[in-house]
């Protein structure tokens, strides 16, 4: 999905609330910086996002990702131009949290998450939000060995079926699971990333590289189940799987 050296099958879209700022005339400022799509906001308050041209179904993305702690972001399942979208959290930042899911445009539903970070980037506290409730995988104790601060570190997310089911894992962890009972959003969309408006974070950066994509065949997606998948966890001091309900 990403070449590593250009935007090639990108486009940068300003039509999102972030771009309010610039009146939606830009949306944030994104470039290729060492191998990495890397945004930022291109003046005080003002982001946006960048999305596929290509429109998804069921499908399963991965990336790298090396943000500054600070800047908020997302990765973005069948975003549509105005980034509207099932939202795999990247709110890198104080009282933040990675791979919890929202409803990006769609009334703020979902909104399920089971930690927040604390100010520090090496520091998490296990709190719930939302319903149903998935236990943290990762003891806070131990989020400093699970997760490389200042490092590459995996995401992922896997989106299938309309209303459709939503998986997501850090470093190969199963972190939330949360299904839809309605039909609120199209089948397809883009994958999109994101830049937060507000505040000024014109100096502060995401980076994501490695930009993967494999697409669900409805057959495949109803043949494999994620509740019943078995992540392969990392050999991570304390860190344990949580059960399957």
């Amino acid at each position: 999905m990403f070449d590593g050296t250009s935007m090639k099958g990108w486009h940068v879209s300003a039509k999102t609330g972030h771009s309010g700022t610039s009146d939606h005339k830009s949306g944030g400022k994104w470039e290729i910086v060492d191998g990495a799509i890397t945004g930022s906001q291109d003046i005080p308050g003002n982001g946006g996002i960048i999305i596929t041209d290509e429109k998804f179904g069921d499908f399963e993305v991965k990336l790298e990702m090396k943000n500054d702690f600070g800047p908020d972001s997302g990765l973005f399942l069948r975003s549509t131009e105005d980034g509207k979208a099932w939202q795999a959290m990247i709110d890198y930042h104080a009282d933040g949290n990675l791979m919890g899911i929202y409803g990006e445009g769609l009334g703020g539903q979902p909104h399920v998450r089971n930690y927040n970070f604390t100010d520090k980037v090496t520091e998490i506290v296990a709190k719930t939000t939302g319903e149903p409730s998935v236990a943290l995988p990762v003891l806070p104790e131990s989020w400093s060995y699970f997760w490389r601060a200042d490092q590459w570190n995996e995401l992922r997310a896997r989106i299938e079926g309309n209303p459709p089911h939503i998986t997501t894992w850090i470093n190969g962890v199963k972190i939330m699971e949360w299904q839809e009972k309605e039909v609120r959003h199209p089948d397809t969309g883009g994958i999109a990333l994101q830049v937060h408006g507000g505040g000024d974070h014109t100096k502060e950066f995401v980076r994501y590289k490695n930009v993967q994509v494999k697409k669900l065949a409805k057959s495949t997606a109803a043949a494999e189940a994620p509740a019943a998948e078995a992540p392969e966890a990392p050999e991570v001091p304390g860190a344990g799987v949580a059960a399957s309900k």
